[in-house]
Protein backbone atom coordinates (compact mmCIF):
# COMPACT_ATOMS: atom_id res chain seq x y z
CA UNK A 1 0.00 0.00 0.00
CA UNK A 2 1.35 3.29 -1.01
CA UNK A 3 3.62 5.20 1.78
CA UNK A 4 3.37 9.07 2.81
CA UNK A 5 5.92 10.62 4.84
CA UNK A 6 5.29 14.52 4.85
CA UNK A 7 7.23 16.43 6.97
CA UNK A 8 9.71 19.54 8.23
CA UNK A 9 12.80 19.33 9.31
CA UNK A 10 14.27 22.98 11.35
CA UNK A 11 18.00 23.89 10.42
CA UNK A 12 20.33 25.94 11.93
CA UNK A 13 19.93 29.80 11.00
CA UNK A 14 21.29 30.18 7.44
CA UNK A 15 21.79 26.67 6.20
CA UNK A 16 18.23 26.24 5.04
CA UNK A 17 19.11 26.77 1.26
CA UNK A 18 22.64 23.95 1.89
CA UNK A 19 20.31 21.27 3.19
CA UNK A 20 17.46 21.89 0.26
CA UNK A 21 20.73 21.51 -2.40
CA UNK A 22 21.52 18.06 -1.03
CA UNK A 23 18.04 17.48 -0.70
CA UNK A 24 17.20 17.98 -4.36
CA UNK A 25 20.32 16.58 -5.72
CA UNK A 26 19.58 14.26 -8.54
CA UNK A 27 19.47 11.01 -7.02
CA UNK A 28 17.60 8.18 -9.65
CA UNK A 29 18.54 5.24 -7.67
CA UNK A 30 15.17 6.61 -5.53
CA UNK A 31 12.97 5.14 -8.00
CA UNK A 32 14.73 2.22 -8.01
CA UNK A 33 14.13 1.88 -4.51
CA UNK A 34 10.41 2.66 -4.71
CA UNK A 35 10.02 6.10 -3.94
CA UNK A 36 7.38 7.80 -6.17
CA UNK A 37 7.90 11.25 -5.58
CA UNK A 38 10.00 13.32 -3.38
CA UNK A 39 9.53 17.20 -3.67
CA UNK A 40 11.39 19.53 -0.98
CA UNK A 41 9.75 23.09 -0.38
CA UNK A 42 10.38 26.53 1.63
CA UNK A 43 8.57 28.91 2.65
CA UNK A 44 9.05 32.68 3.51
CA UNK A 45 7.28 32.60 6.67
CA UNK A 46 9.78 29.95 8.24
CA UNK A 47 13.32 30.72 6.77
CA UNK A 48 15.18 27.72 8.68
CA UNK A 49 12.49 25.09 7.56
CA UNK A 50 12.81 22.48 4.79
CA UNK A 51 9.15 20.76 4.03
CA UNK A 52 9.42 17.37 2.18
CA UNK A 53 6.87 15.23 0.65
CA UNK A 54 7.91 11.68 -0.12
CA UNK A 55 5.83 9.32 -1.48
CA UNK A 56 7.02 5.51 -1.34
CA UNK A 57 5.64 2.54 -3.00
CA UNK A 58 5.04 1.27 0.84
CA UNK A 59 6.55 1.29 4.52
CA UNK A 60 8.86 -1.04 3.74
CA UNK A 61 10.51 0.64 0.75
CA UNK A 62 10.94 3.48 2.52
CA UNK A 63 12.18 1.62 5.27
CA UNK A 64 14.85 -0.03 3.24
CA UNK A 65 15.98 2.78 1.56
CA UNK A 66 17.56 3.88 4.50
CA UNK A 67 19.85 1.52 4.41
CA UNK A 68 21.05 2.51 1.14
CA UNK A 69 24.91 4.09 0.93
CA UNK A 70 23.71 6.94 -0.99
CA UNK A 71 20.79 8.23 1.10
CA UNK A 72 22.93 7.18 4.00
CA UNK A 73 25.67 9.45 2.84
CA UNK A 74 23.12 12.33 2.01
CA UNK A 75 21.92 11.54 5.77
CA UNK A 76 25.20 12.46 6.93
CA UNK A 77 25.86 15.08 4.53
CA UNK A 78 22.74 16.87 6.07
CA UNK A 79 22.73 15.96 9.70
CA UNK A 80 25.57 18.76 10.76
CA UNK A 81 22.54 21.04 8.55
CA UNK A 82 19.85 20.17 11.20
CA UNK A 83 18.76 22.02 14.42
CA UNK A 84 17.18 19.01 15.90
CA UNK A 85 13.30 20.56 15.17
CA UNK A 86 11.09 18.25 13.11
CA UNK A 87 7.88 17.82 12.32
CA UNK A 88 5.15 16.30 10.39
CA UNK A 89 2.92 13.34 9.58
CA UNK A 90 3.38 9.24 7.98
CA UNK A 91 0.11 7.47 7.04
CA UNK A 92 -0.66 5.26 4.21
CA UNK A 93 -3.06 6.15 1.46
CA UNK A 94 -6.61 4.92 1.11
CA UNK A 95 -7.05 6.25 -2.70
CA UNK A 96 -7.44 9.48 -4.77
CA UNK A 97 -9.61 11.25 -6.86
CA UNK A 98 -7.05 11.39 -9.51
CA UNK A 99 -6.62 8.06 -10.18
CA UNK A 100 -8.68 4.68 -9.99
Amino acid sequence: MTFVNAGTLGTEPGRRDKLVGILTRRNDALRGLGCELYEVGTTAEEPDTVFVVEVWRDAEAHRSSLQNPDVRAAIAEARPLLNGEFGGFRFEVSGSPLRD
